[in-house]
């Protein structure tokens, strides 16, 4: 019984659940029902990118190189400074500071977004029980499907540019700090919490004075990992047209071209350390003090 069971329905190929199609009429019936708020929220997002992206490219470059080169002093010592000077050095003159300033203000765009969301709901998590049972799962899914998926309905939803590569983006990088958010709080002294409370706190006076500061280095690590994912999530996005640098070592690969590959991939990793860097130690000095 159990091998014509298997021949039937597993040996011939059929298919036992047409998840696949169901996903695909899902995304139909959305377009069909809600295209006109997809619609409002792209432009919402194309705008506040379009403007993003304006100002870092109106920012001189030897400003940029001024200001980074001094936050780096002042965070990491003169060590990273000159590092930091030297790498957006060669960024510069080597072709690629127009594309690395597009893509900075894609990571910057995406993180705001994935920040704004992503901080509350880990408070919400960290604040009930049966929330956070609800949404871990939503985040291990968000955060294990393979990249390229996310594109897949970015795309057919909200077309080709920069706003389905940021939204995509937001859901690739936003778990992180979801998590380390409600991780920091959870992890609060329940004495520091007795004390605020004996004090006279309310809920949310507790939550702004005692437990955000307090969880802030491990809300900062988070930070720290979604700018990270933004990054690369960003570089995958120059599929659906969203530019900066991932048009660059797309445009490699396509035409074998080793030197822009390692040129453009050389961009990308000197801006991953020092984003990386630089966030990190607003987090271990806080932790320090």
């Amino acid at each position: 019984m159990s091998a014509d069971f298997l021949s039937n329905y597993v040996g011939d190929g059929k298919e036992l659940l047409p998840l696949g199609a169901l996903v695909n009429d899902a995304v139909k019936l959305m377009l069909d029902r809600g295209g006109s708020l997809f619609d409002a929220v792209g432009a919402v997002v194309e705008r506040f990118a379009g403007q993003v992206e304006t100002g870092f490219l109106a920012i001189p470059s030897w400003l940029v190189m001024l200001v980074v080169a001094a936050v780096g002093v002042w965070r990491l010592k003169w060590g990273f400074g000159l590092f930091a000077l030297a790498s957006l050095l060669v960024i510069r003159i080597t072709g690629f500071w127009d594309q690395t300033m597009v893509t900075l203000a894609l990571v910057f765009s995406a993180t705001l977004i994935s920040l704004v969301v992503g901080v509350p709901l880990g408070i919400l998590c960290a604040r009930n029980d049966r929330f956070n049972a609800l949404l871990r799962p939503v985040l291990d899914f968000m955060q294990t499907m393979p990249a390229f998926v996310y594109l897949i309905p970015a795309a057919m939803v909200f077309g080709l540019g920069r706003v389905p590569g940021i939204l995509a983006t937001v859901v690739f990088a936003m778990p992180p700090v979801v998590r380390l958010t409600a991780l920091g709080i959870r992890q609060v002294n329940a004495e520091q919490v007795e004390a605020g409370q004996a004090f006279g706190c309310t809920s949310m006076q507790l939550l702004w004075k005692v437990q955000l500061p307090i969880a802030l280095p491990t809300i900062m690590a988070g930070v720290n990992q979604t700018i990270m994912m933004a990054l690369s999530m960003v570089i995958i996005a120059s599929m659906v047209g969203a530019g900066g640098l991932g048009n660059d070592v797309l445009s490699s690969i396509q035409r074998l071209d080793i030197g822009l590959g390692f040129e453009s991939g050389l961009s990308v990793v000197l801006l991953a350390i020092i984003l990386d860097r630089l966030t990190e130690s607003f987090g271990t000095r806080r932790q320090e003090s």
